[in-house]
C-alpha cells in the first residue's frame, strides 16, 4: 500500500510577518492594501492574513531579468493611482 501524504494547509501570515517575508515595513504593506496595489489578502475573524503563495506571486509579478525586460506584470508603488491603474496592473497579462 502506498503512503499518501496529505497536502499541507495553506500557510497564513499576519501583516507583520507578511511584511518581513517581502522585505517591506508593515506600514507599507498596509498602504498597499488600502490602495489596492498589494498582494491578495483575506480577513479571518476581522484579522488580515496573507497566504504565502499570494505573497510570492505578487513579488514574482515584478521580477525582471534586465532593465529592458518588460516582465510579466507591474508591482506599483504604495500610493493612489489614477484611472484604475492599480486594478489593471493587478490583472495578469495573457
Amino acid at each position: 500500500m502506498s503512503a499518501q501524504t496529505a497536502p499541507l494547509p495553506p500557510r497564513y501570515l499576519r501583516t507583520p510577518e507578511a511584511a518581513r517575508f517581502l522585505g517591506l515595513s508593515g506600514r507599507t504593506l498596509e498602504k498597499h492594501r488600502t490602495y489596492g496595489t498589494g498582494p491578495r489578502y483575506s480577513k479571518l475573524g476581522g484579522r488580515v492574513v496573507y497566504r504565502v503563495e499570494d505573497l510570492q506571486a505578487w513579488a514574482d509579478r515584478g521580477a525582471k531579468a534586465s532593465t529592458s525586460d518588460p516582465g510579466v506584470g507591474t508591482v506599483l508603488p504604495a500610493r493612489r493611482h489614477p484611472n484604475g491603474l492599480a486594478q489593471r496592473a493587478a490583472q495578469p497579462r495573457g
